[in-house]
């Protein structure tokens, strides 16, 4: 078993949350809850792998706050 870090953010236009695995092309969905976002990226990273491991272009390494004025 593999796992794969998301981004997620929620769209003001629509309020649906937004994921995407960075640096993963291809590995992004949406979905109306955190639960059918997660549901939503594994399906859609699991169709991705069927056509072998790709290699990644960057790898997720975190999250930083800046802070500003």
């Amino acid at each position: 078993m593999k796992a794969f870090t998301a981004v997620v953010e929620r769209c003001p236009d629509t309020g649906l949350y937004v994921g995407f695995v960075p640096g993963f092309p291809g590995a992004h969905t949406q979905g109306e809850t955190l639960d059918e976002l997660n549901k939503n990226l594994k399906e859609v990273i699991e169709m991705l792998l069927e056509d072998g491991m790709p290699k990644l272009e960057a790898e997720f390494v975190g999250t930083q706050t800046v802070m500003v004025g």
